[in-house]
């Protein structure tokens, strides 16, 4: 692909055309959790500005998701997400919102780091953890994976193989070179056992389906799970609600350990 094909083909604003009214509706149902919820909020775990949790609690000891937002690893924060956590919280998970310093504030390598930082500071929170994350918060919680307290994953929509990213647009803010971009692709990390589900929507673009597919391929043991009439946004509402079929997968990840 040339730079402005491979533009559009990771462009998922431009793609999904009421993305913007999406993003304000999780906007304002983020806020109104976040005034119902407001112990846990804003938990330090790291000495930047960005370096907190929101920490949803079910009961203690209760099983946990961490989530990690997407972005692009450039935009976005923490706080958008809270309208997620109802979904989750309603059958006894805790869930904790990572926040992390946004590119060109940190290199991909720090963000990497401070999201290790932010599940060490969960470790005792929980006795079963599942990582997860959407967009640029699913290569984050796949490049989690390798850490020892993680459990199982549940990936939304996700970046696994960051060659393509270093040429488009996206990495006029990350700065990647090839090297970066190979040792934070988890494409090309060493193998794990623990279970994990990669899922996408449909009608995603193509080349986001394609990095899912090839991921759950090289992965071996993971779960695919392509969920019909959802696009790069719309997907996250199966995770929001009680019965959607993140949930529900969420649910037998945590039942399988």
């Amino acid at each position: 692909m040339d730079r402005a094909t491979l533009d559009a083909a990771y462009n998922n604003g431009a793609a999904v055309k009421n993305s913007a009214q999406i993003v304000a509706d999780w906007e304002k149902r983020s806020e109104q959790l976040r005034k119902s919820y407001p112990d846990g909020l804003d938990l330090r775990y790291g000495p930047a500005e960005r370096n907190r949790i929101d920490f949803f609690q079910a009961k203690k000891d209760a099983p946990l998701l961490v989530f990690i937002h997407g972005g692009y690893w450039q935009m976005r924060s923490k706080e958008l997400f809270a309208f997620l956590v109802p979904g989750p919280l309603a059958h006894g998970i805790s869930v904790a919102l990572v926040g992390y310093t946004l590119a060109p504030g940190k290199r991909l390598d720090g963000i990497v780091g401070e999201i290790r930082s932010a599940i060490q500071y969960l470790d005792s929170r929980a006795n079963r953890v599942v990582v997860s994350g959407w967009s640029a918060g699913g290569h984050l919680g796949a490049m989690a994976m390798q850490i020892p307290s993680v459990n199982a994953g549940l990936l939304i929509s996700g970046l696994y193989d960051l060659e393509p990213i270093r040429h488009s647009y996206i990495n006029d803010k990350l700065r990647l070179d090839q090297y970066e971009a190979e040792r934070n692709s988890p494409i090309s990390m060493p193998a794990y056992s623990e279970p994990v589900t990669i899922a996408y929507g449909a009608d995603e673009l193509p080349e986001l389906c394609r990095q899912s597919e090839e991921y759950a391929r090289k992965v071996g043991h993971a779960k695919l799970l392509r969920l019909p009439k959802h696009d790069h946004f719309t997907i996250l509402e199966e995770l929001a609600y009680t019965e959607g079929a993140l949930t529900r997968e969420l649910r037998t990840l945590i039942d399988s350990l």
